[in-house]
This record gives C-alpha cells, sequence and structure tokens, in this order.
C-alpha cells in the first residue's frame, strides 16, 4: 500500500507526547511568560505512553501532528521529534498570532484532514479537543497519562496560546 493510501493517526504533542511540567512555571502569575514558555520546549521529556502510542502506529498509519504551539516553534519542535525517535510526519501548528481556541483551530484542521484522508485516530489531552472530535465523528483517544495542568489547560482554551 502506498503511503499516501494509509490511514492517519493524528497526535498532539504537549501532554501527549512531550511532559510540558518544567515549563509550567512561566505560565503562572499574572503576566504570563509565553516566550520562555514555548523556548524551554526543547528540554521537555517524552511522556513514554504517547511515544509507544506513536511508533506503533506508524506500522499501519501515517502518523501526523497537530498541535497547538505557534507556527515560529517549527525548528525547535522538529529538532525535539527527531531527538525522540518519533515518526517523521507532517507537522500542523497554529499560526502566529491565532488565539483561537485549540477545541476551534484543531478541530479545523481534522476535518479538513478527513476530507482528504482516513482519520483512523487523534490522541489528544485537551478535554474539549476530544470532545469536539468525537462530536465530529473522529476516533479519540485521550492523552490522560500526563499530569494535569490547570494553567496548560486555561492557555488553551481561553487564551488560544497553545
Amino acid at each position: 500500500m502506498k503511503d499516501d493510501a494509509r490511514p492517519l493517526a493524528v497526535f498532539d504533542l504537549d501532554g501527549t507526547l512531550a511532559d510540558t511540567a518544567h515549563r509550567q512555571h512561566f505560565l503562572e502569575g499574572a503576566r504570563r511568560n509565553w516566550e520562555a514558555f514555548f523556548s524551554a520546549a526543547v528540554d521537555d521529556p517524552p511522556l513514554e505512553v504517547g511515544v509507544r502510542l506513536a511508533l506503533a502506529g506508524a506500522q499501519d498509519c501515517e502518523i501526523v501532528y497537530l498541535t497547538g504551539r505557534p507556527e515560529r516553534c517549527r525548528r525547535d519542535t522538529l529538532a525535539w521529534l527527531a531527538l525522540q525517535g518519533l515518526p517523521e510526519g507532517r507537522v500542523y501548528m497554529r499560526r502566529n498570532g491565532d488565539r483561537r481556541p485549540a477545541r476551534r483551530t484543531k478541530l479545523e484542521i481534522l476535518k479538513r484532514l478527513g476530507r482528504e484522508r482516513d482519520v483512523r485516530v487523534l490522541v489528544d489531552d485537551d478535554e474539549l479537543v476530544c470532545d469536539a472530535a468525537e462530536t465530529a465523528g473522529f476516533t479519540v483517544v485521550r492523552a490522560r497519562w500526563a499530569t494535569p495542568s490547570p494553567v496548560l489547560e486555561d492557555a488553551q482554551e481561553r487564551e488560544g496560546r497553545t
């Protein structure tokens, strides 16, 4: 089967493949330091459960990464994925300056992917993203293996930053 005919397995990064706990402190308090938060992503430890799922998914699917990280983080993100030994795949990122909630930006891209190809699964830690994807008819694996972060959840939904 040609690669372009394989179904897609879509993986989130932060909280699904990458452990962001060490950089959460940049988002605490009244003045959130987004530049430092994203710059520290290069040092994220991998989340082993998510990495194993991505590697297993690559056996039957083309892996695609769908993240709320802004486009300006692309170079660091690609380097991090390679360093972790994750499968190569297209990376869809939030446009710089796009502050819509993750559940909207990610669903928009997921629907577009679904029009082009069979999306076998979305793996994401954001409950609102998962709810929206399931409502739209996608199969979802909820990444519940990282410690939940209320600060990051707020950033994803209210501030549209990740």
